[in-house]
């Protein structure tokens, strides 16, 4: 998270387009841990964690457009401490009520008083549209206790579409802004 925030100022000061909008991050609760094992068929036992769970601490990275995402994965991608080990893109590959995402399960150091630990964290790239969506249908689904109507579901796929439209126009407008004004790049494209 200290990586982004830094990554993000430096944008702010240096360059005419910060990437990243805003950040937030998480760590699941004990129980909650806890419980994921359990429904992944183990034992609740601490030790099992590294291995079997991926998104005990989360980052959320909101992006302005979609070239923004795949920008700060690169730069993700380019600092030598921060092992990538998976990659699920949702954006070219959305699930299918309509979820778009870039999930990326990387390992960083966290450097403690007497030692350095490395942890996974799963990352969440998405644009602010992504995000209203996805935030609005995470709401809108434990309403109904995760029993969907279908007609609900085949509108919440429908709301993804039009939000994914929405990204692409923004995008297109970004990019004329680019052209027409070069004095407004910072050399980078999108």
């Amino acid at each position: 998270m200290t990586k982004l925030r830094i990554l993000s100022e430096e944008f702010d000061s240096v360059h005419q387009h910060d990437p990243i909008e805003h950040i937030t991050n998480r760590i699941k609760k004990p129980d909650g841990i806890l419980e994921k094992l359990r429904r992944k068929g183990l034992p609740a036992d601490i030790s099992l964690i590294d291995e079997h769970l991926d998104d005990v601490a989360g980052v959320r990275v909101i992006c302005p457009f979609v070239s923004d995402v795949y920008r700060v994965e690169q730069m993700l991608r380019r600092q030598h401490d921060v092992e990538i080990m998976r990659t699920k893109d949702y954006i070219a590959s959305p699930k299918p009520n309509g979820y778009r995402s870039l999930h990326l399960i990387v390992r960083i150091p966290v450097f403690l008083s007497d030692r350095v630990e490395n942890v996974k964290v799963e990352v969440q790239l998405r644009t602010i549209a992504m995000d209203f969506w996805a935030t609005l249908e995470h709401k809108l689904f434990y309403k109904y206790d995760d029993q969907i109507p279908s007609d609900f579901a085949d509108e919440l796929s429908s709301t993804a579409a039009i939000a994914a439209q929405l990204d692409e126009r923004m995008e297109s407008l970004h990019r004329r802004v680019h052209l027409e004004n070069p004095s407004q790049t910072d050399g980078s494209p999108g």
